[in-house]
């Protein structure tokens, strides 16, 4: 028997000039489990949601080679096209978009994609922007539900949704098992510090409703491009917390800073040794 979870590599923390398939040769010969690919608001990344059938196959098929699957999307397309835009025209293409992304996620053979739960509109018209966000957000489920994809909420950077406690406020709404959590952990030791709350205490707002979790350094004020153990993030509190809520996936999400191999090398010893410990530690205790 192999290990009881399953650990991942962000498609970001390589070069964008790399292809895919050398995108998951590198993360087989890192040691990670599966890679978890970018939709994000870029016109190149966006443009993946119309591969044509043969391309996909063909991704498909590279990624059996390998060896190692793409298990995971990370949907940060509708940063640019949120769910709850004022603009009728924007909704409509957040919908276009999510119905795109729930497609390729099935031919693809990814379950679980994570969802931004992002609003530039949030500061100054939050009544309109739920609303509108809400009712995009169901229909979002109804075509994931349809298709058997779970689609899971990002904790972002932004107060719109940036803790687990805000997610479950439409997870409890919408009431769906294809609508979960898949939290940052970084962004969560953020929040915390601006709220004052515990990270502990936020995950487990999300009992039972937790499918994935990123692995993220952050530093107060600061979101991205930290080395896993330069900032203020508790990996081993957070970590065994998740464990303990019933994660058993878990996602490494770093950029590339130029020298990404020896940064891909260095996360992944961090992350593998933290969770091998953790693995032995105490069995699912949802309370």
């Amino acid at each position: 028997m192999g290990r009881n979870y399953q650990l991942g590599l962000y498609e970001k923390s390589m070069p964008h000039s790399l292809m895919l398939d050398e995108k998951l040769e590198i993360t087989k010969a890192s040691g990670f489990d599966f890679l978890e690919i970018s939709i994000d608001e870029t016109d190149k990344k966006l443009s993946r949601l119309n591969w044509s059938r043969e391309k996909r196959m063909e991704l498909v098929n590279t990624a059996l080679s390998v060896g190692v699957p793409i298990g995971s999307m990370c949907l940060s397309g509708h940063r640019k096209y949120p769910l709850g835009s004022l603009d009728a025209a924007v909704r409509q293409k957040s919908l276009i978009i999510m119905a795109q992304a729930i497609e390729l996620a099935c031919d693809l053979g990814i379950r679980m994609i994570q969802l931004a739960g992002y609003d530039v509109y949030y500061e100054k018209s939050s009544h309109r922007t739920r609303g509108f966000f809400r009712e995009n957000l169901a229909k979002s489920v109804e075509m994931a539900a349809k298709s058997g994809v779970i689609l899971a909420f990002e904790t972002m950077e932004t107060p719109f949704l940036d803790t687990v406690k805000k997610a479950m406020h439409y997870i409890e709404e919408i009431h769906s098992p294809y609508l979960q959590a898949y939290p940052d952990l970084g962004n969560l030791t953020n929040a915390a510090l601006l709220y004052g709350h515990s990270v502990t205490e936020d995950l487990q707002a999300g009992c039972g409703h937790i499918a994935a979790l990123h692995l993220k350094e952050t530093a107060p004020g600061k979101y991205r491009d930290l080395a896993p153990g330069s900032g203020h993030v508790d990996f081993q509190e957070g970590v065994e917390t998740a464990w303990r809520l019933g994660v058993r996936r878990f996602v490494c999400e770093i950029w590339d800073n130029g020298d990404y191999l020896a940064q891909i090398e260095h996360t992944y010893r961090f992350m593998r040794n933290l969770l091998n410990q953790t693995e032995k530690g105490e069995a699912w205790t949802c309370t």
